[in-house]
C-alpha cells in the first residue's frame, strides 16, 4: 500500500499491549488483518532513539506507567487511563457479534457513569470510557477520560475505577442488556434510513478507516441487516465476557487476581501549584498509589433500575383530557401575515395556538430520516431577572439545575434519564440574555422496543416520548438540591476557566466596558453563583414557564397530522393557569427591553495574562442593530435607511419596508465584512491566520454589538488591530461594496440557507419566534420570502445599512490581550501563531460505533 511504501506509522515505536492474562500468546499467532504492520510490532529505525517513560511495578505482574503534565492555566484535574490492544478484524458474523457485545457493555458503563455516578455531588465533572479501533494509532485504544475538581482528584479516580471494576466483575444486568441492544438496533435502523444521504466525504473517510483496520466494509443497509442477525443470537454471557475483557486492565490490579499482561498507561494533567502538601497536588508516586488503592476497594453488583416505558399513563392522560379539554386556535402574527386557520395544514409549516395559550409551529422535514428536533422557548432570560426582581444569576443557574435534574411526577431522576437514553432523546437547556430555550433531538420511529425480528414488541415513538417529557417539564418538574449543586459547580468552573483564558477574559473585559458592567451580559462570578438558593432558581425559571409565554417549534420526519394530535393530547391538556403561582406582579407587557446604551466616547483596553505560550488577540467592537434591525434607542435600520436615501424610488421603499429587509441586509454585510477582513488582514498584510466579523444575534433585545476578532503574534497585535479598523473604514468610504462583492455574498448566504434547510434543527430555529409578539418583524414571510428579499438587496442598501453600525473612530471599543511570560520561565518566541484545536476531535460515545 501507499502507506507501507512511503511512510512509517506514527509514533514509530513498538506497542506495549495491555491485555487479559494469557492473551499475548494468542496475539503472536494472530493472522495479520492487512499486508502492513498495523500493530507496530516490527522494528523501526527510530526505536532506539525513543526515551521510554518509567514503568512502576506496583505488585508482581501489575504495571502502571505514569506521566503528569502541569500548567499554571489549568483549572481542573484530568486523567487519561489507556490500555492498548490489537485491532480485531471484523470479517464475519462471530467477530461482528463480539464487537456488538463490546458496544453493549460500553454503553452500559457509560450510562452508569453519567446517570448513576453523578448523583449526590459527584467528584468528577466529565467521565467517558471507550474502546475504539484506530488505524492512526495502529491499535485499539481502551481509554478512561475524566476531569475533576483539583482537590477531589483521588475521590474521582476511586469512583470511576470502582464503576469499571463493577462492570468487569459482575457484567451487565438483564435490563441493561435488553435496553442497550435495542438502542443499537434503533441506531442501525436510523443509519440505514439515512444511508443514501451520507456525503461522499463521510463515506470515503469511513471506507478508509474500515479498510485500514482490516474490517469488512458494509453499506448502512448491510450493517442494519447484520446487526439484526447478530443481536437476535447475542447472549448475556457473551456481553459479560466482552465486559470482562474490556475492564481486565483495571480488574487485574486487584490483589490476588491475575494482572493484565503489559502496562497500564496513566496520563494526568494538573494545575501547577507551589504547594506540594495540599489535596490538589498530584505527582507520579501519589497517582500510581491512588490508582492501585482504588482497585482494592470492594464493589457490589448494581441493581437493575425499573425504567418506565411511558412517563404519562393512559389513566393520567384520560383525566387530563376530561379536566382540561384541549382545542386548536388559529395562528396570529405581527409581520402583516393574515391569521392561519385552526383546522388546516399549511406549507411550508403549520402555525397554530392551543387553547391554553401555547404557540405551536410544525414542519415536516424528510431530509433527516427518522429524526426530529423540538425547541421550547420562553422569552425573558437574564433580562427578566432584572425586570422581575429576581436574584442575579438565578435564571441561568436555575436553567442549568433543570438540565442536571429531571425527576418528574412519580419518577426519579435516574428513571427519567434512563427513559431518555432508551428512547434516544437528547435534551439541552440554556438561558441566554433574552430567553430560556430547551432543545430536544429525538427519533421519530418506535423506540424502547423489546426483542428482535418477528418477536419484537414495539415501544412508543420518539415523538410521543419527547412530548411526554415536554409536558412534565412544564407541569410536573421536581426541583432537587443536588441538581442545583451540580449546576453551581458547572458555573463556578466556567467562570474560573474564563479567567484563565486569554480570549475569554479579553471579551469579558470589552463587554464589561460596553455595557457599563451590566452583569446580565457577563460571566456569572463565583459569589453570585453561591448566593443562588434552590428557591431562587425555582421561582425564576418557573415564572417563565406560564403557557401563555411559551412557543413550541417541532420539525422532523413524521406525519404532521399524527404529531399535531399528540401535541393536542399531551401539550393541549396542560392547564392554562399552570405555574401561575410563580408569576410576579410586575409580569405584564414585554419582558425584553434594550441593551444598555454604549458609553461614549469609545476606549482602548489592554490585558495581560500569564501564560507560557506567547500569543495575542485583538478586538474591535461597537454598537449594532439586533438581527431584525432594531437599535438600542428604538429606531430601526429600515427607518434610518429610508431617511438617509432622499432619492429612493417606490420600488426601493417597498423593498426596504419588507419585514425581512434588515435581517437580510445584516447577513450580507456580515459576509462581506468577513471576506474583506480575510483578504486584507490575512492575505494582503499577512498579519494573522484568523480574522472574523460577527454580530451578537439578539432577536428580542433591541440593539446589539458587532465584534471583530483577530489573533496575532504579540509583536503584530497592534498592527492587526489597526488593519481591522482600516478595513471597516474603507468598507464605508474609500473602498465601498461592489456588485461583485454583493453577488458572491448572496451566493454564500443562500447556499448556506439551502444547506441548513436539510436539518430539522434549522427548521425549528426558523419557526421559533414567528408567533411571538416580542419579535414583531419575524413572521411566516421571513421564511417564504427569504430568497426574494436576499436577491433584491442592492449595494446602496448595504452601504446605508453599514451606517447603522457604530463604526466611527470615536465610537469604537478596542482591546488587545497579550500573554506574559510567567516568572522563572524562559521561552524562545518564534513568532508563530498557533491555531486552536480543531472542533470535533472528541471521541464518540459507545452507541456511535
Amino acid at each position: 500500500t501507499v502507506k507501507s511504501g512511503l511512510s512509517w506509522h506514527y509514533p514509530p515505536v513498538r506497542h506495549d499491549w495491555c491485555v487479559s492474562p494469557g492473551k499475548l500468546g494468542e496475539l503472536e499467532g494472530m493472522e495479520k488483518p492487512i499486508d502492513y504492520d498495523i500493530h507496530l510490532q516490527e522494528s523501526y529505525p527510530l526505536d532506539e532513539k525513543v526515551d521510554f517513560l518509567s514503568t512502576e511495578e506496583v505488585a508482581p505482574g501489575k504495571k502502571i506507567r505514569p506521566h503528569i503534565f502541569r500548567h499554571e492555566l489549568l483549572q481542573a484535574f484530568s486523567l487519561h487511563l489507556f490500555a492498548k490492544r490489537p485491532v480485531e478484524p471484523i470479517t464475519d458474523l462471530p467477530s461482528f457479534r463480539r464487537s456488538l457485545a463490546r458496544r453493549v457493555a460500553l454503553a452500559a458503563l457509560q450510562i452508569r457513569l453519567n446517570v448513576g455516578g453523578r448523583s449526590d455531588d459527584p467528584a468528577f465533572t466529565f467521565v467517558e470510557f471507550n474502546q475504539l479501533d484506530s488505524a492512526r494509532e495502529g491499535c485499539a485504544v481502551n481509554s478512561l477520560d475524566m476531569t475533576a475538581e483539583p482537590h477531589r482528584w483521588k475521590e474521582a479516580i476511586c469512583k470511576s475505577l470502582s464503576e469499571i471494576r463493577k462492570l468487569g466483575i459482575y457484567g451487565v444486568t438483564p435490563g441493561e442488556m435488553e435496553r442497550y441492544a435495542s438502542a443499537l438496533m434503533t441506531d442501525a435502523e436510523q443509519l440505514a434510513a439515512q444511508g443514501d444521504r451520507i456525503s461522499h466525504g463521510d463515506q470515503l473517510a469511513y471506507l478508509m478507516e474500515t479498510v485500514a483496520n482490516g474490517h469488512t466494509f458494509m453499506s448502512p443497509e448491510q450493517s442494519y441487516y447484520m446487526t439484526a442477525k447478530a443481536l437476535s443470537s447475542l447472549t448475556l454471557e457473551e456481553v459479560n465476557e466482552a465486559a470482562k475483557e474490556l475492564c481486565s486492565h483495571v480488574t487485574g490490579l486487584k490483589e490476588g487476581s491475575d494482572g493484565a499482561e503489559g502496562p497500564l498507561i496513566a496520563v494526568a494533567c494538573s494545575p501547577k501549584t507551589p504547594d506540594s502538601s495540599g489535596p490538589e497536588y498530584c505527582d507520579e508516586e501519589s497517582l500510581v498509589k491512588t490508582i492501585y488503592e482504588a482497585c482494592q476497594i470492594e464493589v457490589e453488583p448494581v441493581e437493575d433500575v425499573q425504567v418506565p416505558h411511558t412517563l404519562v399513563s393512559e389513566e393520567v392522560l384520560k383525566e387530563a383530557l376530561e379536566a382540561n379539554p384541549p382545542e386548536w386556535q388559529g395562528g396570529s402574527f405581527t409581520d402583516g401575515t393574515p391569521n392561519t386557520p385552526a383546522d388546516k395544514l399549511t406549507r411550508p409549516f403549520t402555525l397554530r395556538r392551543l387553547g391554553n395559550g401555547i404557540r405551536v409551529g410544525i414542519a415536516q422535514n424528510p431530509a433527516e430520516s427518522q429524526r426530529g428536533h423540538l425547541r421550547l422557548v420562553a422569552p425573558g432570560g437574564r433580562e427578566a431577572e432584572k425586570k422581575l426582581g429576581f436574584k442575579s444569576g438565578s435564571m441561568a443557574v436555575g436553567a442549568r439545575a433543570m438540565q442536571e435534574g429531571g425527576a418528574f411526577g412519580p419518577w426519579s431522576r435516574e428513571q427519567v434519564e434512563l427513559f431518555c437514553v432508551d428512547h434516544l432523546l437528547m435534551v439541552e437547556i440554556n438561558c441566554n440574555e433574552e430567553s430560556l430555550t430547551i432543545d430536544f433531538v429525538f427519533p421519530t420511529t418506535n423506540v424502547g422496543n423489546v426483542g428482535f425480528g418477528d418477536n419484537v414488541e414495539l415501544g412508543i415513538t420518539g415523538t410521543e416520548a419527547v412530548l411526554q417529557v415536554v409536558r412534565e417539564v412544564i407541569a410536573g418538574f421536581h426541583w432537587e438540591e443536588d441538581a442545583l449543586g451540580r449546576s453551581k459547580q458547572s458555573y463556578r468552573s466556567a467562570h474560573e476557566s474564563l479567567n484563565k483564558s486569554l480570549e475569554g477574559k479579553s471579551t469579558e473585559m470589552i463587554m464589561a466596558a460596553m455595557t457599563d458592567n451590566d452583569d446580565r451580559y457577563l460571566s456569572i462570578d463565583v459569589d453570585t453563583v453561591n448566593a443562588v438558593t434552590l428557591e431562587d432558581a425555582k421561582n425564576a425559571v418557573m415564572s417563565q414557564l406560564h403557557p401563555s409565554n411559551l412557543e413550541i417549534s417541532v420539525a422532523g420526519d413524521f406525519q404532521v397530522n399524527e404529531t399535531l394530535e399528540m401535541i393536542l393530547k399531551y401539550i393541549g391538556t396542560i392547564p392554562a393557569d399552570a405555574n401561575s403561582e410563580y408569576t410576579v406582579d410586575e409580569q405584564s407587557g414585554p419582558l425584553v427591553g434594550a441593551v444598555p446604551a454604549l458609553p461614549q466616547p469609545g476606549r482602548h483596553l489592554d490585558l495581560e495574562l500569564e501564560d507560557s505560550d506567547p500569543r495575542a488577540v485583538a478586538y474591535v467592537s461597537g454598537a449594532a442593530p439586533n438581527l431584525w434591525g432594531y437599535l438600542a434607542d428604538g429606531t430601526t435600520v429600515k427607518d434610518r435607511v429610508l431617511a438617509a436615501d432622499k432619492k429612493a424610488s417606490d420600488y426601493d421603499k417597498q423593498r426596504r419596508n419588507h419585514p425581512l429587509f434588515a435581517n437580510a441586509a445584516l447577513a450580507l454585510v456580515s459576509e462581506i465584512a468577513n471576506r474583506r477582513l480575510f483578504s486584507t488582514v490575512r492575505e494582503r498584510k499577512q498579519l494573522t491566520y484568523d480574522a472574523n466579523f460577527s454580530l451578537t444575534g439578539f432577536e428580542r433585545l433591541m440593539g446589539g454589538y458587532f465584534l471583530v476578532t483577530v489573533t496575532a503574534s504579540k509583536e503584530k497585535a497592534q498592527q492587526a488591530l489597526d488593519a481591522c479598523k482600516e478595513t471597516l473604514d474603507a468598507l464605508r468610504k474609500s473602498n465601498p461594496i461592489t456588485p461583485d462583492n454583493l453577488e458572491s455574498a448572496k451566493r454564500v448566504v443562500l447556499n448556506r440557507h439551502e444547506g441548513e434547510l436539510r436539518t430539522s434543527g434549522y427548521w425549528a430555529q426558523l419557526m421559533s419566534g414567528i408567533q411571538e409578539e416580542s419579535i414583531p418583524l419575524k413572521g411566516p414571510l421571513s421564511v417564504t420570502d427569504y430568497h426574494a428579499v436576499i436577491e433584491a438587496i442592492t449595494t446602496r442598501d448595504l452601504q446605508l445599512t453599514l451606517e447603522c453600525l457604530g463604526l466611527d473612530e470615536d465610537k469604537l471599543y478596542t482591546a488587545i490581550g497579550r500573554t506574559v511570560k510567567p516568572v522563572g520561565v524562559e521561552l524562545e518566541d518564534d513568532g508563530i501563531v498557533k491555531a486552536s484545536p480543531m472542533a470535533g476531535m472528541n471521541r464518540g460515545g459507545a452507541l456511535m460505533g
